[in-house]
């Protein structure tokens, strides 16, 4: 089963991916640093290092799927 406690909602908007908040800091509607190209190699396995342009917050992604981004960090 996957924790819950690992995972964040994100949402892709042409080409581009923002969370609707960020763990860290609380700000709104964050751009991501990251590309759908690179969300599809998480998806096949490899890990990435995302730092959250905000706060300069950083967790290592670890798989996604069609709405949550699965981090190594607890964030709720």
């Amino acid at each position: 089963m996957i924790p819950f406690d690992r995972t964040w909602p994100y949402d892709l908007l042409m080409k581009d991916l923002y969370v609707p908040s960020c763990p860290f800091c609380g700000a709104d509607n964050v751009l991501l640093p990251m590309r759908p190209k690179e969300l599809a190699d998480v998806r096949s396995g490899k890990k990435r290092l995302l730092v959250f342009p905000c706060c300069n917050g950083r967790v290592t992604v670890v798989d996604a799927d069609q709405d949550y981004l699965l981090t190594d960090t607890k964030l709720r």
